[in-house]
């Protein structure tokens, strides 16, 4: 049973450039005896920077499965009331940023769907690549069953083709559809008495898994784990499927694993204080910095971050150069999503909402300031201008991932190839671009060596272009592709 909140929040984005969304944040729980609504609830609060278009989340008080979703941040979404209503022994939950289907209520998650053995629920991180073959199934499928609900987004066709399966159990019909996915995909799922998750073979998005006191949580990110107490016990590794019930964790390889895992989480996805393969994130963007200084030094005064996620490499920047770190800009923690659309003046403001600069530490300075990545170039060029504007005498852009040239298809909604500033501009023609003195990305190498893992264990298509999944032909539909049909 799903039900939507009372009033339907605004979700648009405040002005500024499109850089690189998130991929969504999953979470799970089975926790007999602990209000597993709530622990989903701060799970997705931990995760809500993978995601921020809609959050959702499904609990089964064993004999039904109740959803509550809408748009807008987590804590837009439930109130104490709402959470109170969610009862029972697992939940799941999702916090999302819309990769195949457009940011409406009817495809935020969980998912629902009715089986031969009892009710799904499913939430779902990352970017099925064989959607449009397994949408024609689903189609064939409900066309013999009589189904007229028409699949929107990855989520709903394997939501679909598990729920039509004929198996005896949930955990049977997920073990018959998972060979046939393709792509990148982290999911949790249950039904009205197991938490069930699973990763693909590549492992491309993060999953991991958590005990509690009384129970399990799976979810993208251990920080999120942190937050609700739970002890980390490993990832889930690609390939695998896990089912947790009141007999405990079981695991099945449902496919040989070929890890490959997304190199842009150590850049800018995932949370500092989160763990991926053994190595924090935090270190490895400091170590990220610490490199970016070795490649390209600069004789500069103070190095400044570009909060928050250009942080730690600039703190590794300083450590390495031996110039001051010091704070360049006031963010605004409280800009995100609004119920008033701004007016054209303020849109014409654009970052300026997000970042303003201090004029006290910059004027007069050779200022190096560290960003994670350049997209489409709107953002550093508004920077820079801005301390231009503060009275910073030089300003050498450092950028902590190589130049980002190629779309991703695994979870993560970049540009299109034709807006990738680096896809059409050399180094120098961007540094012109966005007018700063000097402009230097950390080397591919570079960024590899400082996350420590082997380079063919990693997926690097948005830097160099090899796809470790066969991308669709035809990409033009682009996220609206079942949208479309």
């Amino acid at each position: 049973m799903a039900r939507k909140a009372d009033g339907q929040l605004s979700h648009d984005l405040l002005p500024g450039e499109k850089g690189p969304q998130d991929a969504c944040g999953i979470f799970g729980v089975w926790a007999p005896g602990e209000e597993v609504a709530k622990l989903t609830f701060y799970g997705l609060y931990a995760l809500q920077h993978r995601g921020q278009e809609s959050a959702g989340i499904a609990a089964s008080d064993g004999e039904r499965i109740f959803v509550y979703k809408d748009m807008g941040l987590v804590s837009q979404v439930f109130t104490e009331s709402d959470l109170e209503t969610l009862t029972g022994k697992l939940a799941i939950g999702h916090a999302r940023y819309s990769t195949t289907g457009g940011s409406t209520w009817a495809n935020a998650q969980p998912t629902l769907r009715s089986t031969n053995s009892g009710t799904l629920a499913l939430a779902h991180n990352g970017n099925l690549t064989n959607t449009g073959d397994l949408a024609e199934r689903v189609q064939k499928n409900s066309s013999k069953s009589g189904d007229k609900e028409r699949a929107t987004t990855d989520t709903e066709i394997m939501t679909a083709l598990i729920a039509g399966q004929h198996g005896e159990s949930v955990e049977a019909s997920a073990l018959a559809v998972l060979p046939t996915l393709e792509g990148a995909f982290s999911i949790v799922f249950m039904d009205e008495t197991t938490l069930y998750a699973a990763r693909d073979r590549h492992g491309i998005r993060p999953l991991v898994i958590g005990k509690l006191e009384r129970g399990w949580v799976v979810a993208s990110e251990t920080a999120a784990l942190d937050i609700v107490g739970a002890s980390f016990i490993r990832e889930v590794e690609a390939g695998e499927f896990i089912a947790i019930d009141e007999d405990g964790l079981r695991s099945h390889n449902w496919a040989v694993a070929e890890p490959r895992g997304c190199l842009f989480e150590y850049v800018y996805l995932a949370r500092p204080d989160t763990t991926i393969a053994g190595r924090g994130v935090y270190a490895t963007r400091v170590a990220i910095g610490e490199r970016l200084a070795k490649e390209f030094p600069a004789d500069a005064d103070l190095v400044i971050p570009v909060p928050e996620s250009g942080t730690p490499a600039a703190i590794g920047f300083a450590k390495e150069s031996g110039i001051p770190y010091g704070a360049g800009f006031v963010k605004n923690s409280y800009v995100g999503r609004t119920f008033i659309q701004p007016s054209q003046t303020i849109r014409q403001l654009g970052i300026r909402l997000k970042l303003n600069p201090l004029r006290d530490v910059v004027a007069g300075k050779r200022i190096v300031v560290v960003d994670d990545s350049i997209v489409r170039g709107n953002t550093q060029r508004a920077i820079v201008r801005m301390l231009r504007e503060a009275g910073a005498h030089e300003i050498h852009v450092r950028i902590s991932s190589p130049p980002v040239k190629w779309p991703c298809f695994y979870g993560i909604d970049f540009a299109s190839r034709a807006e990738l500033i680096a896809a059409g501009l050399e180094i120098e023609e961007i540094r012109r671009s966005i007018g700063a003195d000097s402009l230097g990305y950390v080397s591919l190498e570079g960024l590899v060596e400082a996350t420590t893992l082997a380079e063919d264990k990693l997926c690097k298509a948005c830097f160099d272009g090899v796809y470790p999944i066969p991308v669709p032909a035809d990409t033009t539909a682009g996220k609206f592709l079942l949208e479309q049909a």
